[in-house]
């Protein structure tokens, strides 16, 4: 008699787990999500025909097994429709090799492809771009000053003489990498405007996670080998992550991805049941028994037995959903957890303020950037994303600018609790008051809130432990995925956490410190 796995969330763990179990095992995966949508924050939003990607979604990882997975999924362009497709980015000014499948699907006639597109993230401070990472040249002196640099120079010279001993805040990882002045420029105020809390209250793993190698010597050497570099290739085994120039895309934005991993899973026998809450987590000695669901439409309730369980739950959620029997400890930490929340303003446009000054050609001169971090101290809005420069599928009309503002809030504050009308007349304003955009050419506009999308490392996150050593005594239970293990996890690390949790009940492999671990090596992020 086959078994069966329950899945909580469709999101890219929930929906990787599903996938691994039935193409690799005869277990059946019945997935309960409890929207009515498909990949999480990894979904694609569409609005009159134009699509949104929740936070910006590269497909990029040092792990071939996740490379090779999504192209199995989602087969990378043919070189035949180059031409067509990068019209508007900027590979055709690099004397670069793009590694493009001679025999690939071609965009123009198919959707299920993957695009090669460029990567170029800048900062917006001081009403000026600055190139990030950071890189000393030219334009950085300029823009910041002789005084600032100097100063700049000067404390990470120190760090560098005396480093810093006990790394035990964020501030501490930042300037231990940076040192003092260039964190307080560039580093700073961003992150607090992110996190809503001061550096001094965030846990140093989240640079650990985020930033990991780099640093400012590795920036320069990669600068310095960019130059005289004439090949690049997709895998970019030798670059650390937040360097790498080049990365796959789904034709119509992320949620392409796993809404076709979803349509596979239900054709070979996995279940989806959408508008389905797991409440109630029946649990025994070392064992989950059966979720109790509830459909949030019909609010009717069912039991849902199996012999495996992943969750991708938020951590607090999960705790909550078993009841009693947690250990009041257990309980106290989940409690304590906090998550940080996000809102994306989508608007149309007939044009931007800001012009293209880089030699990068683009289409209608648009700026080349995927998504800009904007550390102006005077609005709230953190990042802008440029929904043109990821697919030109994803704009209804190419000749429009269609952009994402997005903004890092918690439930219930201020701007969450704005009116959806009000909320994106703040935002308006916002970009036409640091002469990003002109108020009069917005044409249309909408407006996503995502609840939990950042799990944060404050809170009770330094006794987390207790929670692992607690939910790791259930043998037939699996936490994987960012919410599932209050991980800042990106999605290659999510599918990853979700392929080891297949790959141990295969092997019948009981320990799970081997998923815990994924996100935490070195050599697994920047090295071969």
């Amino acid at each position: 008699m086959s078994k069966t796995a329950i899945i909580i969330g469709a999101g890219p763990a929930g929906l990787t787990a599903a996938y691994e179990l039935v193409t690799r095992t005869d277990i059946k995966p019945i997935i309960i999500e409890s929207t009515n949508d498909i990949g999480g924050i990894s979904k694609t939003v569409v609005h009159k025909g134009n699509r949104m990607d929740i936070g910006g979604h590269r497909f990029f990882s040092k792990s071939d097994t996740v490379m090779k997975w999504w192209q199995e999924i989602l087969p990378i362009q043919g070189s035949k429709s180059k031409d067509e497709i990068l019209k508007d980015i900027h590979y055709q000014n690099k004397k670069t090799t793009i590694n493009l499948s001679p025999n690939g699907p071609d965009p123009e006639i198919t959707d299920r492809v993957m695009l090669i597109r460029s990567r170029l993230s800048r900062i917006f401070f001081l009403r000026k771009f600055f190139d990030y990472p950071i890189t000393l040249n030219l334009k950085t002196l300029s823009n910041l000053g002789v005084i600032r640099i100097f100063k700049i120079g000067w404390t990470y010279f120190w760090v560098r003489v005396f480093p810093v001993k006990r790394i035990t805040s964020l501030e501490d990882f930042f300037i231990s990498r940076f040192g003092k002045e260039l964190y307080k420029t560039f580093f700073k105020d961003y992150t607090e405007k992110v996190w809503g809390v001061s550096c001094t209250k965030i846990a140093a793993d989240w640079g650990a996670q985020r930033i990991k190698g780099l640093s400012v010597s590795r920036a320069i050497l990669h600068a310095i080998k960019s130059m005289f570099k004439r090949e690049k290739n997709i895998e970019q085994k030798n670059t650390d992550t937040s360097l790498i120039e080049q990365f796959m895309y789904p034709k119509l934005g992320p949620g392409q991805m796993w809404e076709t991993v979803a349509r596979i899973v239900e054709e070979k026998g996995g279940v989806i049941i959408k508008n389905t809450q797991a409440v109630g987590i029946n649990i025994s000695t070392n064992q989950v028994n059966d979720v109790l669901c509830i459909n949030t439409t019909t609010k009717e309730e069912s039991t849902i037995k199996g012999d495996y369980f992943f969750s991708t739950m938020p951590v607090k959620d999960l705790i909550n959903a078993m009841g009693g029997i947690v250990p009041s400890s257990v309980k106290e930490v989940s409690e304590g957890l906090q998550y940080r929340d996000f809102i994306t303003v989508g608007l149309l446009l007939n044009k931007l303020k800001i012009k293209n000054e880089t030699k990068i050609s683009t289409l209608y001169n648009l700026v080349p950037d995927n998504w800009i971090y904007i550390q102006e101290r005077d609005v709230k809005v953190g990042r802008l994303q440029i929904f043109n420069n990821w697919s030109p599928y994803m704009v209804a009309d190419i000749e429009k600018v269609w952009i994402g503002l997005e903004y890092f809030c918690n439930e219930g504050d201020e701007l969450w609790t704005k009116t959806d009308a009000d909320f994106i007349q703040f935002a308006i304003e916002e970009l036409h008051m640091i002469d990003i955009i002109d108020r009069n050419e917005v044409i249309d506009s909408t407006l996503i809130r995502m609840p939990k999308t950042y799990p944060a490392y404050f809170g009770t996150y330094s006794q987390f432990d207790t929670i692992k050593d607690f939910t790791n005594k259930f043998e037939n239970l699996f936490l994987i995925g960012r919410n599932g293990m209050h991980k800042y996890n990106n999605q290659d690390h999510s599918m990853l956490t979700a392929i080891t949790a297949v790959n141990n009940i295969i092997a019948g492999n009981k320990q799970k410190d081997n998923i815990w671990s994924i996100n935490t090596e070195e050599e697994y992020h920047e090295k071969k």
